[in-house]
């Protein structure tokens, strides 16, 4: 076991040697180092990507890494969650806005194209957008400029666009839920992440990335993990990906009573005699389905770590209905 964590370690550093932002992502498998080595090819260019993949694979580091490899590496990468945004909302977070433009106002506002102008755009969650804003969005992309709301002088665009999303949009373009032509204007240079389950060379590497963090970050003398622990992360499906393990790791390092991290430092569900998912929530006959709709959402939270794209996907429901429910409470929870 020592051998193995000190074999580790020194793949983590040979991993993460040098200062390019390729280097420091953790992985070795054949799938994942393909991505990478895409990345590489791509980044120096314009060209609009779109990175998709399972809630919890990377995505938005790797959008990261695009635009550290960019020529515009010394201008602003602003992202934005579209599935955060309010459709009434959208315009303006996008494009901004003239003083006096709407009720509230008070000043002119920049919006993320202008903001990012210069550098990279990245929008997340590109497949949540309102058929509403995807006609907007095609607009601008179309026309390569853009008014704020309430303006009436065009601005230029001068950002580089990379969109990321958990859902086929292929799929989506079929069954009419998203543009055709925004599709094909979004996926001119595609990138596909693999999901942890299809990188399992890679846990081990990932998981004794994450426990050194850790383990600094909260000043734990950690020196290792053991093999049971290391065979119970290897043998889980990783629904959350990357995230998910991430998220295990740091609930580890926390819980942790000795200098090995074990199987008993993991969650009940990822144990070598308990394997089988999260635990089951039970309803009496007769709750209202507001009632079973929050508590289902409120537990996935719990169970999820408070990671709303990784419930949403477990739940089947899209992130902006997680959002939107709750956004409500609160606003309930304000009345009351």
């Amino acid at each position: 076991m020592l051998a193995e964590n000190r074999r580790l370690r020194e793949q983590v550093a040979a991993g993460t040697e040098g200062d390019g932002p390729v280097a420091r992502m953790v992985g070795r498998s054949q799938p994942f180092r393909a991505v990478l080595d895409t990345v590489q090819q791509v980044a120096p260019s314009e060209a609009t990507v779109l990175i998709s993949g399972e809630s919890g694979t990377g995505k938005e580091m790797l959008a990261r890494a695009i635009h550290a490899l960019s020529s515009r590496k010394d201008g602003p990468l602003i992202s934005v969650n579209c599935a955060a945004i309010p459709e009434t909302l959208f315009e303006s977070e996008l494009f901004g806005y003239e003083k006096g433009a709407f009720t509230g106002a008070a000043d002119r506002k920049p919006g993320r194209f202008e903001l990012a102008q210069g550098g990279t755009l990245f929008l997340d969650e590109v497949g949540e957008m309102s058929p509403a804003a995807q006609v907007k969005l095609l607009r601008v992309l179309q026309e390569g400029e853009f008014e704020r709301v309430g303006g009436t002088r065009t601005v230029k665009l001068d950002t580089r666009l990379v969109c990321a999303t958990n859902q086929d949009l292929e799929r989506a373009v079929a069954q009419r839920s998203f543009r055709e032509d925004l599709f094909y204007r979004l996926n001119v240079i595609p990138l596909r992440l693999p999901p942890l389950r299809d990188r399992r060379d890679d846990i081990p590497l990932l998981a004794a990335h994450f426990m050194a963090r850790y383990s600094s970050k909260n000043n734990k003398p950690i020196k290792g993990i053991t093999d049971e622990a290391l065979q119970a992360l290897s043998a889980y499906r990783w629904p959350g990906n990357t995230r998910e393990l991430e998220n295990t790791i740091e609930r580890g390092v926390v819980l942790c009573r000795s200098d090995q991290l074990s199987a008993e430092d993991l969650p009940q569900h990822m144990q070598p005699e308990g394997f089988g998912g999260p635990r089951q929530l039970v309803f009496a006959i007769g709750t209202p389905l507001r009632e079973l709709e929050r508590t289902a959402i409120r537990e996935t939270l719990r169970y999820t770590g408070g990671d709303k794209k990784l419930a949403a996907r477990l739940l089947g429901i899209a992130s902006r209905t997680i959002y939107r429910r709750l956004e409500g409470e609160r606003e309930e929870g304000g009345d009351s």
